[in-house]
């Protein structure tokens, strides 16, 4: 094993030795198996067979894993998704210079770019396997209580209704969770950014999540259309598209190419500032 690879190694057991590192996994299943009981409620399922039976579909097909699988996934990732990434990733750099141990790193003959490098990756692992986990536990779940089936997507705050057979469901579904997993890794370098400045570590995740909240409730004020096109939550909420009946590709992937250009910016800011900061004193 390469020495960088050793390092990491050890910068992620340091990372999954920490208790709050696993608050996102348990919060994230404790929410799924109550939003898959209260999927089962009759005023659920009648709400469900309403807005199917207006389109001639069949409940009973429709009704299935893959649909009460994007209904947890939907309902929870960013809600909950970015209080914990935020957590994680507020804290990774922040709270070692807080407890002293960052300084005794720096009097090794190691560079800061390199420290910098292991918790970023860190912050990329943490974020994928949060991802990775809840949508494969919203997956498993719902195909353990209703089977496969079909797919079918009701979300009238996006405008959005389509329905799918149980192979491109199942391949529309996988699509999404790809796009989901990339528009997340925004939220970490936003986190890490904040990280690396000159704050604590309670202050790093609060900023990081203000800044998100911010953006998000500006977005949605009704008066600000011309302005969509510049608000990350905006392109942060395009993994949706992976479901619609033709996936708008060229504003698919403008939207990738938009939130990884402010994932370089926030590596770079905090990167530079980290470089410049005095740890002596």
């Amino acid at each position: 094993m390469s020495l960088f690879a050793r390092q990491l190694y050890f910068e992620l057991v340091k990372l999954f030795a920490r208790k709050r590192t696993y608050f996102g996994f348990g919060a994230f299943l404790a929410v799924e198996l109550l939003i898959l009981l209260l999927m089962q409620t009759p005023g659920a399922r009648r709400g469900f067979a309403r807005s199917m039976s207006v389109a001639g579909i069949d409940f009973s097909h429709y009704f299935s894993g893959l649909t009460l699988a994007y209904a947890m996934m939907s309902g929870t990732v960013f809600a909950l998704g970015s209080l914990f990434v935020a957590l994680v990733c507020g804290d990774i750099v922040s709270k070692e210079v807080e407890d002293g141990t960052l300084r005794m790193m720096l009097s090794r003959p190691i560079s800061r770019i390199r420290i910098l490098t292991l918790k970023f990756l860190a912050c990329v692992f943490y974020t994928l396997s949060l991802t990775i986990f809840i949508l494969a536990s919203s997956l498993l779940l719902g195909i353990a209580s209703r089977g496969l089936g079909g797919l079918i997507v009701v979300d009238p705050f996006e405008h959005l209704f389509a329905y799918y057979e149980c192979g491109p469901g199942l391949w529309r579904f996988l699509l999404g969770s790809g796009l989901l997993s990339f528009t997340m890794m925004t939220l970490a370098s936003l986190g890490f950014m904040c990280s690396c400045l000159d704050m604590k570590p309670a202050s790093a995740t609060i900023v990081t999540l203000c800044l998100y909240f911010m953006d998000f409730a500006v977005r949605n004020v009704p008066y600000f259309t011309e302005l969509q096109g510049y608000f990350l939550s905006g392109h942060m909420n395009e993994w949706r598209s992976a479901f619609q009946t033709v996936i708008p590709w060229q504003t698919l992937v403008h939207s990738m190419l938009y939130l990884g250009g402010f994932d370089l910016a926030f590596l770079a800011v905090g990167t530079v500032y980290f470089v410049r900061r005095d740890f002596k004193s």
